[in-house]
């Protein structure tokens, strides 16, 4: 119930950011909406000072546990996990691509007169350079994650876990909490510039062509499970529905664990395969999350005029998989791991990556559904892989 309440009360305060940003950008005056400003610069100079220490902190310990086991029956499920993500963000890019341009079209043509506070700049700005770039935070992190997984040093582990639960309390306690006032912010500046109408306009658009790809993805992904199983694959996936539904409320892949497991079981998994797969892919598995991000990403660089091609996104996509790994179980999570990426691979500013929080936030009842009803097709092929064929 507190993950339902937690995850439901940051969707209400980005809407309500967002109409409250709106309205303010045509009512405040200039000193006001400079001191909004103000605070946004100072927040988006803080989020890039720690993005590194996010892909640190949450990456290290990551690979640290997942090198810890050991067998085949580990290595087959995060190759399948994985490569499941990065076949569901191509899909999401085919389809982007041949949905989004006329979608978006008219967005291009620009928005309404700007608000009173047009031309408004922060009264001032603190640099806060980060300690690395975020290629190197990932290098870093595969070196000591893959360090201590061979090593076993107990030390090490400790330390390693210890600055996790450091950069989750950043990411609960000050990230999470200052979201809404910085969209505000963000969207204040955009009403004020005369840019909102056309980012609102698709935003409506943008959702529905995501949440049509999660229904493809799952279907796909039931089919093959049940060709393989020989089961009907439309009977698997309505018995994995209380998962979704579940996972629609939570919010958390971990928090619907236990619904997960009894719907898998239930589709005829034995309980030591469902036991490893379903608790491991609530972490590993992430294909609803990078359906969202990627189609996001590509709709907001269409509506912004940026370059884009299907090698600059299958490198976004690649690195994107892996980062998204390490998300902690909380509303929201998912995003913040994938901010590092977003900047330095297709060149996101703070006005995008704002904008990519808000769009992420709206959806992410629904990419965590997609994600816990994957897990159990992943379970199938598990169970088909090392156990006995399904009666």
């Amino acid at each position: 119930m507190e993950n339902i309440r937690h995850g439901y009360g940051l969707l209400i305060k980005v809407i309500v950011a967002i109409a409250l940003g709106v309205a303010a950008g045509w009512l405040l005056p200039l000193w006001a909406a400079r001191a909004f400003l103000t605070f946004n610069a100072l927040f988006s100079e803080f989020l890039g000072f720690v993005i590194p220490l996010i892909i640190l902190g949450l990456v290290t310990p990551a690979i640290a546990e997942l090198g810890r086991g050991g067998g085949r029956m580990l290595l087959v499920a995060v190759l399948l996990s994985y490569g499941f993500t990065l076949l569901a963000g191509l899909l999401s890019y085919a389809v982007s691509v041949s949905c989004f341009p006329p979608l978006l079209a008219s967005s291009l043509a620009g928005g309404v007169e700007a608000g009173q506070g047009q031309g408004a700049e922060p009264f001032f700005t603190v640099q806060i350079p980060p300690l690395m770039s975020v290629m190197t935070a990932l290098c870093l992190s595969f070196t000591f994650g893959l360090g201590i997984a061979y090593s076993k040093s107990p030390t090490l582990r400790s330390l390693c876990l210890e600055a996790r639960a450091v950069v989750e309390r950043v990411i609960n306690r000050v990230l999470v909490p200052l979201l809404p006032l910085y969209i505000f912010g963000i969207f204040l500046e955009m009403t004020a510039q005369g840019e909102v109408a056309r980012i609102l306009r698709v935003f409506a658009g943008i959702i529905l062509v995501i949440f049509a790809m999660h229904i493809l993805w799952l279907l796909l992904l039931y089919s093959l499970a049940g060709a393989l199983t020989r089961r009907n694959p439309l009977r698997l996936l309505l018995t994995m529905l209380p998962a979704y539904f579940t996972a629609l409320g939570t919010q958390s892949s971990a928090a619907t664990i236990p619904v997960t497991l009894r719907q898998t079981l239930r589709n005829g998994v034995s309980e030591p395969v469902a036991g490893f797969v379903v608790p491991l892919c609530a972490t590993i598995h992430l294909s609803g999350s990078m359906l969202k991000i990627v189609a996001c990403a590509l709709a907001l660089m269409i509506m912004q005029g940026l370059p884009y091609g299907l090698g600059l996104f299958a490198g976004f996509i690649c690195l994107l998989a892996i980062t998204m790994v390490a998300a902690p179980g909380v509303p929201g999570g998912a995003i913040m791991a994938a901010l590092g990426v977003l900047a330095s691979v297709l060149g996101f500013g703070e006005r995008e990556q704002a904008l990519m929080i808000a769009l992420y936030i709206a959806m992410d009842c629904f990419g965590t559904a997609c994600n816990v009803t994957g897990d159990g097709a992943i379970a199938l092929l598990m169970q088909r892989i090392f156990a006995k064929p399904l009666p």
